[in-house]
């Protein structure tokens, strides 16, 4: 169990320097993936002030990865201009539950851009989340509670290196439809609720 969990411990460490909110909304995935060809959907996100919306889509691309883009808009409030967001992200399985380490865990990369007038920001993330699905007895509802060390490397007139950790729970219906709660704190903070279409 000690070997595990150090291995455990190993990727978060090393993953942390380098996370995938490429478009730098709350939106955190999970170490499983729910859909077995595809999913699309929507998020809603508060990343700190304002409302971001942004659609995505998901695709297989082997047992263990699948990939997804996203677009969309984050309106700030205010006189603040509105900002188009565009990304990308890759998820790979890198951990399965065992009887020593009760976890499953998936390295996610990410790389996005916010578009406004004098502020483009452009953001290349690594991290690594960590969690593990509970199926309820007699039903079709599973649940995947997890977290996200979370660091973004964001590049723009004034670049620097953000950390984070994202908290969420994903919440399948069925084999047709997820729910995706989730919030962080630290550099990033907000909450966000994702639905989604499962193929």
């Amino acid at each position: 169990m000690r070997r595990s969990l150090l291995a455990a411990v190993s990727l978060i460490v090393l993953a942390a320097p380098a996370m995938a909110q490429e478009t730098g909304t709350p939106v955190f995935l999970g170490p499983d993936r729910l859909f077995q060809k595809s999913a699309f959907g929507v998020s809603m996100s508060d990343p700190g002030s304002g409302i971001a919306i942004e659609g995505y889509y998901r695709m297989a691309s082997n047992p263990k990865a699948d990939f997804g883009f996203r677009v969309g808009f984050a309106d700030p409030g205010g006189s603040a201009s509105t900002a188009f967001l565009l990304g990308a992200d890759y998820r790979m399985r890198m951990l399965n539950h065992t009887e020593d380490f009760p976890l499953d865990g998936a390295l996610v990369l990410g790389a996005g851009v916010s578009l406004v007038e004098g502020n483009n920001v452009f953001n290349v993330p690594i991290g690594f989340s960590l969690g593990r699905k509970i199926l309820l007895d007699n039903s079709s509802t599973s649940f995947v509670p997890y977290f996200t060390p979370t660091a973004i490397p964001s590049f723009s007139d004034n670049s620097d290196l953000l950390f984070a950790v994202g908290l969420g729970v994903d919440m399948q219906f069925g084999s047709k439809f997820d729910l995706n709660v989730s919030g962080s704190f630290g550099d990033l903070d907000g909450i966000s609720v994702s639905f989604s279409w499962l193929h």
